[in-house]
């Protein structure tokens, strides 16, 4: 009898021991026998909630860079006075690379450097200057309208900054103080629009003058705007 109890009480703690084993010990063991799942890195885009892998245009798709900047630059340069010397920039920049359209405005063109002298109101005294400037070598004096309207004696128009100078000089020599300012006309102007890339410099307007020795105000602008179709 008393060999049958410790039988029974064997089995009784074997039975213990298997329950503990099962639920504690041994589920804790056996999960350190099994490989741990990769950890997964997660980028900084990510943690705005984008996914790595997901389809693009999905709600968790990478988002979309900005597009670059790579539209080219219209510029205009002139304006030329007549369709020759725009003819002549044209060319220049097609050597240079650029493909030129030329095209033609209303507005202002400078023509020349205009050197004059006030007129005197006393007739005699207006007489007796056209005789000095005539005898100084000065003979191409013509009476016409100033900048504010008040009679003038001009003394030239010039293109070229040194025959402008040297009449100024030729005018001061028999004592006069000619007044020198821009002249220009109004009509039908020339102007040379191109394409800049982005990684050009901008144009310098002083590389299309028309000839050495000649000046032309050019300037350089934005194209003006297309004409919208009909």
């Amino acid at each position: 009898m008393t060999y049958l109890k410790a039988i029974v009480l064997v089995l009784a703690l074997a039975n213990a021991c298997y329950f503990l084993w099962s639920r504690g010990i041994g589920s804790s063991e056996g999960a350190a026998d099994l490989p741990a799942a990769p950890a997964r890195l997660q980028l900084a885009s990510e943690s705005a909630g984008t996914s790595i892998g997901a389809e693009p245009g999905s709600p968790h798709g990478p988002a979309a860079a900005p597009p670059a900047n790579n539209a080219p630059r219209c510029i205009s340069v002139g304006p030329f006075p007549d369709v020759s010397q725009a003819a002549r920039a044209a060319a220049a920049l097609r050597d240079g690379g650029y493909q030129p359209r030329q095209r033609v405005a209303e507005g202002e063109v400078w023509v020349g450097v205009w050197v004059y002298l006030p007129l005197p109101p006393a007739p005699a005294a207006a007489e007796q200057m056209r005789a000095k400037l005539k005898a100084g070598g000065i003979d191409d004096v013509l009476e016409m309208p100033g900048p504010d309207d008040t009679s003038v004696l001009s003394l030239g128009l010039f293109s070229e900054p040194k025959r402008a100078q040297a009449r100024v000089t030729q005018a001061q020599a028999l004592g006069y103080s000619p007044a020198v300012s821009d002249r220009k006309r109004a009509g039908d102007v020339f102007w040379v629009d191109i394409d800049l890339k982005p990684t050009d410099a901008m144009l310098n307007p002083a590389d299309l003058q028309p000839e050495a020795g000649r000046i032309t105000r050019l300037e350089v602008k934005g194209c003006p705007p297309a004409s919208p179709t009909t």
